[in-house]
């Protein structure tokens, strides 16, 4: 008998997450960031982060679940130098 978490389970789990997600953002009409939160704190209890890999690892298989996730955005770093081009009234 193998040790961890039933595989079974989790492609159960991956699958019904991403049936929600759809429900959510394209039902619902949610934003997909109120989604995940949904999702991750009410729904799943765990993080954005890992249900956005679970949904963009899903997306690649090419599951029909009309999925389209959500890009990584990485926010600018700002210098003060460059801060001190926006002056404050």
């Amino acid at each position: 008998m193998t040790k961890g978490r039933d595989k079974n389970l989790i492609e159960l789990r991956d699958e019904a997450l991403c049936r929600r997600y759809y429900y959510w953002t394209e039902v619902q009409r949610l934003r997909f960031d109120d989604a995940l939160k949904v999702l991750s704190r009410q729904e799943f209890f765990i993080s954005e982060e890992r249900i956005m890999s679970i949904i963009r690892r899903k997306s690649r298989e090419g599951i029909d679940y009309n999925l389209k996730p959500v890009p990584k955005v990485k926010a600018p770093r700002l210098t003060a130098a460059q801060l001190e081009l926006f002056p404050v009234r």
